[in-house]
């Protein structure tokens, strides 16, 4: 206990710390450095609440201890009453010092982090969509129950309502922390609507989970690049051969290359691949677009070597 009381003091040191320069007026004229500070005091605030909670418990647990080991004769009704704050207490105090103890263990530099999801379906044909659209509505409504917000960035349907891709973003914090255990391969068994004989189909989804990163500054020259376009090609149409319909960058210094295909007419959207930057609405026609949704690219790419 020792050990622990000489750590929390030195906790608490440091909330009172960050409560002081939160209010300074240089600190809120650094936007980065403010919103650093102010992680650090959410994700430290939890540890010095349950720190004080515990020392109240204990004040209460020694001042029964006295009243029942004190030298004036007690009442037989009151002395049992003060027998069972007792041990109530000492179980809270053993309660509150285990659930510090826990929030005083190390973390995931990303658990308080937002996240992109990608569900894809997998083995199974339709069925396997239609499971990857339960696993949807799932993760829905469980970000709705947990007060964040969800932001769908791309969704690919089949004809019967299934889910071939989603990609969605969840804002809150924490995101991580509650979902990176669901990445990984999801299954599930049971005999589909269209099955005659009764036959039980194994269909399967692929979940990812991908915490948002920090934004950064990178430099990228642009001589650096490789910018090839595609044309549309067949039998006919107004526009056929006038238009992109897909682009492909390659970053001559990593070797890394990239495509893009696009629905002649509308805006393609850039989705930030592991939570690099934000996204971006190009039209496939423009050529400063372009260049800026593969600058975009690149930085991904070189990012996440």
């Amino acid at each position: 206990m020792p050990n622990l009381t000489s750590q929390m003091e030195a906790v608490c040191r440091r909330f009172e710390e960050l409560s002081i320069r939160l209010n300074q007026p240089e600190t809120a004229a650094d936007p980065a450095q403010f919103r650093r500070l102010m992680q650090e005091y959410h994700e430290v605030q939890p540890v010095v609440d349950a720190y004080h909670a515990l020392t109240t418990a204990q004040d209460h647990l020694a001042q029964a201890k006295a009243l029942l080991e004190g030298d004036e004769p007690l009442d037989a009704d009151f002395k049992a009453m003060v027998q069972q704050e007792l041990s109530e207490k000492s179980q809270d105090v053993a309660e509150l010092e285990n659930n510090l103890k826990i929030l005083l263990l190390p973390k995931d530099a990303n658990d308080e982090k937002s996240v992109i999801m990608e569900i894809r379906a997998g083995a199974g044909g339709e069925e396997a969509a239609l499971f990857a659209h339960s696993l949807v509505r799932m993760y829905t409504m469980y970000v709705q129950s947990r007060g964040w917000e969800m932001e769908l960035l791309n969704l690919n349907e089949t004809e019967l309502g299934g889910t071939k891709e989603a990609v969605f973003a969840v804002n809150g914090r924490g995101a991580y922390n509650r979902l990176k255990y669901e990445s990984g391969v999801h299954r599930v068994q049971r005999v589909p609507e269209t099955e005659t004989q009764g036959r039980i189909h194994t269909s399967t989804a692929t979940v990812a989970v991908m915490p948002q990163a920090e934004e950064v500054d990178f430099a990228l020259d642009m001589k650096d690049l490789r910018i090839d376009t595609f044309r549309s090609s067949g039998a006919g149409g107004q526009h056929i051969n006038k238009t992109s319909s897909a682009v492909r960058l390659i970053h001559k210094p990593t070797g890394r290359a990239f495509i893009r295909k696009m629905q002649q007419g509308n805006p393609c959207q850039l989705l930030p691949i592991n939570g690099y930057g934000d996204i971006i609405t190009v039209d496939p026609n423009n050529h400063t677009d372009m260049v800026q949704w593969l600058k975009f690219g690149v930085v991904i790419a070189v990012l996440r070597r």
